[in-house]
């Protein structure tokens, strides 16, 4: 690595931990580091869904997996997003923030009972630490292809540059690190871009070198019997189950709006995340295709190092190291967005509820903070996990895919269903997630099928149960279902 270029890479690592530090200041109870004093403005809202969203995962996972399946990996950002994140903005975001929750479960334990809250909780923060440990992995990869690193090494650096402001700043520190992490995540990747294109001659001389060897790259649905993305699981299971869930019920997603100074900010933020949202594939999914196009001897095995082999290889001075800002603003803005997640679902809905109901607000501040540490440590270790899945990308949406369905589900149906009760909510959610773990773990069926089957089967387990259990009083589900909240109180939210 060059030096200045290794320069630049530590004004970035030393400044934004600083920049994150500052707001330190602003944390004095529960609700500032874990909702920021629901204060944040609609374009901050925006810039940290956004910033949460890409992580290191889709800068290297989904360039890896373009460069081994072809743009169809797109539809996780087109398809598989933008439609969700209109449903999310204006049929699920209203109802939360005018519960006044910290997070999704919280909700669910009010419209169904603890047991759902509990449950959920616990899944959410199993793949939180599990999915940190993939973006710790992540950068071990790059660590280690662009500086040399051991891997273990780079995991730590990465942890305690993350670690020192998440844990003292809360979210309003993740948000606004998360803003200057978008700018320079999408500066950086469309220079990749611009420069991989103009040595291959343009888009058109690299669609013939791909498709030469690889003639499916180019198509946008594979077909049924493809091993990963088969048409059927992208129209089913990703853009009907996987992705809403993702943006509707997703506590690293929901959490911003929450932190939003009103409904309004809330809503309007998730809605600005779609126009930096649909330019995504230009510094995820065309990377892919110019290593596969320079490169082609990395291999299937080796996809997941195509984005670091081209800053390595391709940029000059000074613009690689920016690149590698780039990369690092995405990692971090996913770990710190997840971590401050993670470490709100475990005081709120399991410590605060169950184990220490009645203790100060700085209490459960001083709580937050040491689950955090204790997941970045968790994390860490965890981290080689992610050699057992067949990509970066696969890792973290696979183990998802075993209870976002079933999470969508009840979500959805206790939302729009007044009849929905306690006992339905609880065995559809129990059941789905029966079903999609023997699907994934006994059978190893395609995480995308798993998504939409486990779905179906726990609105089938929900109806059934309710129509066969009493229903709830009008006055529990007053302000979480649709037709007793959109009529009293239609200018709160809008």
């Amino acid at each position: 690595m060059h030096g200045i270029d290794l320069i630049i890479v530590i004004v970035f690592l030393v400044g934004l931990p600083a920049f994150g530090f500052y707001f330190r200041k602003y944390v004095k109870s529960e609700e500032d580091y874990f909702l920021a004093g629901r204060m944040l403005p609609w374009w901050v809202v925006g810039f940290s869904v956004i910033g949460t969203q890409i992580g290191a995962t889709d800068f290297v996972g989904e360039s890896g997996a373009a460069f081994r399946f072809g743009i169809a990996q797109a539809h996780f950002e087109w398809i598989g997003a933008l439609p969700a994140m209109v449903v999310s903005a204006l049929l699920f975001i209203p109802y939360y923030w005018r519960a006044g929750v910290y997070t999704v479960p919280e909700f669910l334990g009010r419209r169904y009972n603890l047991a759902v809250r509990t449950i959920l909780a616990t899944l959410w923060i199993l793949w939180f630490i599990f999915f940190l440990g993939v973006l710790f992995w992540t950068s071990g990869i790059m660590l280690n292809e662009y500086l040399g690193l051991p891997v273990w090494l780079a995991i730590i650096i990465t942890a305690i540059f993350v670690g020192l402001y998440t844990i003292t700043g809360g979210l309003a520190a993740v948000a606004m690190t998360d803003v200057i992490q978008a700018v320079v995540m999408f500066i950086g990747g469309i220079c990749l871009t611009i420069i991989g294109l103009y040595i291959l001659g343009g888009w058109s001389p690299m669609v013939e070198i791909v498709s030469a060897n690889h003639p499916q790259h180019f198509n946008l649905f594979l077909p049924v019997e493809h091993g990963t993305y088969p048409w059927t699981g992208i129209l089913f299971g990703l853009a009907f189950v996987m992705s809403p869930a993702w943006w509707c019920c997703n506590q690293a997603m929901i959490q911003r709006t929450l932190g939003a100074r009103t409904a309004w900010d809330a809503k309007a933020g998730m809605i600005a995340a779609m126009v930096p949202k649909m330019l995504i594939p230009l510094i995820t999914i065309v990377p892919g295709f110019i290593a596969l196009a320079l490169n082609p001897g990395l291999g299937a095995e080796n996809a997941d190092k195509s984005l670091p082999w081209l800053i390595k290889n391709l940029l000059p001075t000074g613009l690689a190291g920016l690149v590698y800002a780039a990369f690092v603003a995405a990692l971090v803005s996913a770990v710190d967005s997840i971590l401050n997640s993670t470490s709100t679902l475990l005081v709120r809905d399991i410590y605060q509820r169950l184990l220490v109901r009645s203790a100060s607000s700085e209490h459960y501040l001083k709580v937050g903070r040491i689950s955090t540490f204790v997941f970045i440590i968790l994390a860490m270790i965890l981290a080689p996990v992610t050699k057992l899945f067949p990509g970066i990308f696969i890792a973290g949406s696979s183990l998802l895919s075993v209870f976002q369905g079933p999470t969508f589900a009840i979500t959805l149906i206790g939302i729009y269903w007044k009849r929905a009760t306690r006992w339905g909510g609880l065995y559809g959610l129990l059941g789905g997630v029966a079903l999609a773990s023997f699907l994934f773990f006994i059978l190893h069926w395609k995480f995308l099928d798993i998504a939409w089957i486990s779905f179906l089967a726990t609105v089938f387990i929900n109806v059934a149960v309710s129509l066969l259990t009493e229903p709830e009083p009008l006055e529990k589900l007053e302000g979480l279902v649709y037709g007793l909240v959109m009529k009293k109180d239609v200018n709160k939210i809008s």
